[in-house]
């Protein structure tokens, strides 16, 4: 008798599931051209809708204001923005130095 005779083999069977999975049907040629011709119909009657006067707005906005942060950049070459970077640091305050107190 071998140890793995008891095993019980199959699905995991999880507490308070349906334990029969249901499978879908397959389509048979002629149903499948049938309804692929009715939709192909309705898609031709059902446009997409159209954008408000609000959203159009909102969009030439955005790319408005991306053309101008894209301006902003090529303006600065690399060697102008670490310099700037570094005056900025050179401007803090140094708040990690140790503090001098005390005689000496």
């Amino acid at each position: 008798m071998s140890a793995y005779e008891s095993v019980t083999k199959g699905a995991l069977k999880l507490k308070g599931g349906d334990p029969i999975v249901k499978k879908k049907k397959k389509k048979t040629k002629s149903e499948h051209v049938s309804t692929k011709s009715d939709s192909s119909s309705s898609t031709t009657t059902d446009k997409k809708p159209k954008k408000t006067a609000a959203e159009l707005k909102f969009e030439e906005a955005q790319r408005l204001r991306q053309e101008e942060r894209i301006r902003k950049q090529a303006a600065m070459s690399h060697k102008d923005r670490v310099a700037d970077f570094n005056r900025r640091l050179e401007e803090l305050s140094e708040h990690y130095d140790i503090p001098k107190v005390g005689p000496g």
